[in-house]
């Protein structure tokens, strides 16, 4: 296959955000009583922040006219919290770089809003890094609806079949495979194990282990 583009997700996969989204998406649901387990909580990674209010204030029965009020809450928070804690993951950098190195169109497609994804470029330090970069954030869907990989595609001037899409969740590995992208999954290290990410084309434990012969094994 004739690889042209590489779209990357944001966050779990280029800084260590997870774990900060977990603590703003904890601390403002317990206003209102739940505690999430770890199971409840990596069901719904990779969700936009809307969908993931909606989905838990549904689950909970909680009051819906509350949910926009704890959407702006969790935004403010993890934003704030990323960053002063965020760290770029190992081989981030690297890969972008690599890739650019080789060619491809480089881009950037996440569920966030972008007054987080301006924090973590400036992390990254990566001046110019993408050549396309496409949120969710005021799509009618985020993922795991596949448009905001579709429209990153098209806006790196590609076809979703020479995409190749680097995700760490699994609602991300199901967007990509709806756009008919290859997906490489970075899965969390306790999740690694999970037979729920058979549908991905590669499993890899860190971008660190992105090299120039990746897409000759996809």
């Amino acid at each position: 296959m004739n690889y042209q583009a590489v779209l990357f997700d944001m966050d779990g996969l280029l800084i260590d955000s997870e774990p900060l989204w977990r603590e703003a998406g904890q601390e403002t649901l317990a206003r209102w009583g739940p505690v999430l387990t770890p199971e409840q909580y990596h069901s719904s990674t990779g969700l936009r922040t809307e969908e993931w209010i909606e989905h838990w204030f549904h689950h909970f029965d909680l009051d819906r006219r509350e949910a926009p009020d704890a959407v702006q809450t969790i935004v403010n928070k993890a934003i704030e919290k990323i960053t002063h804690r965020g760290v770029v993951l190992p081989g981030a950098r690297e890969a972008i770089a690599l890739f650019r190195e080789e060619g491809f169109r480089v881009g950037l497609a996440t569920s966030s809003p972008m007054e987080l994804v301006e924090v973590v470029l400036e992390k990254l330090a990566l001046p110019s890094a993408f050549h396309a970069i496409a949120s969710a954030g005021n799509l009618p869907y985020g993922k795991p609806h596949p448009q905001v990989f579709l429209n990153c595609a098209e806006e790196l001037g590609t076809t979703p079949l020479q995409c190749i899409v680097f995700e760490d969740s699994f609602n991300g590995m199901i967007a990509a495979k709806a756009a008919r992208m290859r997906c490489v999954v970075v899965p969390h290290p306790e999740d690694f194990e999970s037979t729920r990410w058979a549908a991905a084309d590669l499993k890899l434990r860190s971008l660190a282990e992105v090299d120039r012969t990746l897409p000759g094994r996809l």
